[in-house]
């Protein structure tokens, strides 16, 4: 298990001080992944900087993108936080179920925006949802609190030891840019053959979608044989 395969990832934060508050966070664990997507403030800027006090080389380093797909390319596994139970067709887990996690792989933890959270499509792109537990009365926590619990509950594991899973060395997972392009392929000929009817139901259709194949810990292999038989499908019309 190693902490530099551990990214945390920021989900259009919106105010500067928790984003100077999050790099600061992840240093006191020593981690160093932080990943924004289409932050309000700009970014870097002084206030940020001042705000993550001894961690400015975890800001300075950090990645931005402009959308959650780009940002999750190369992030085998999601774990997305929520304040709220999701009635959806997805894995919950708790703090303590990090444990079981394969952290061998590139994981990422999701974090959504100070005042909205996730939405269920920003969900959809998750393999699992975590709620800290919290006053079921007040669950509501700040963003850098919500990364400091998780960050320090992670460093706990990794030093108290390490989880074995026995696969076969030759199985690789696939990425999560491999199921995006899979999942793009079919996509594509579900739109050309008119699948998503009506119309205003396409989010919520491919919302669903997302969350069959991103929960499944497909192969590269496996993902290579569906791309071909998309790619078959749409040559047969």
């Amino acid at each position: 298990m190693s902490k530099n395969n551990i990214s945390f990832i920021l989900n259009r934060p919106q105010l500067s001080e928790n984003i100077g508050a999050c790099a600061r966070a992840i240093k006191n664990f020593s981690f160093k992944k932080l990943v924004l997507i289409n932050p309000k403030p700009i970014f870097p800027n002084d206030k940020i900087l001042a705000t993550s006090v001894g961690a400015k080389d975890i800001i300075k380093q950090s990645k931005k993108y402009d959308t959650l797909e780009k940002a999750l390319s190369k992030i085998d596994i999601v774990i997305a936080t929520s304040a709220r139970f999701r009635n959806k067709n997805i894995k919950h887990i708790n703090l303590d179920d990090l444990k079981k996690v394969n952290f061998k792989k590139n994981v990422g933890f999701l974090f959504g925006s100070e005042a909205s959270g996730l939405s269920n499509n920003e969900i959809s792109y998750a393999n699992y949802t975590l709620q800290i537990p919290s006053n079921p009365n007040f669950k509501s926590l700040n963003l850098s609190h919500s990364l400091i619990i998780i960050a320090q509950y992670l460093a706990s594991i990794i030093k108290s030891r390490n989880v074995p899973f026995k696969k076969s060395k030759k199985v690789k997972s696939a990425s999560k840019k491999e199921l995006q392009s899979m999942l793009s392929l079919c996509i594509n000929n579900l739109d050309e053959i008119n699948f998503f009817r009506p119309k205003e139901k396409r989010p919520k259709m491919l919302e669903n979608l997302r969350n069959i194949f991103y929960k499944m810990d497909l192969s590269d292999k496996e993902t290579r044989i569906l791309s071909s038989v998309f790619a078959s499908l749409g040559k047969k019309r």
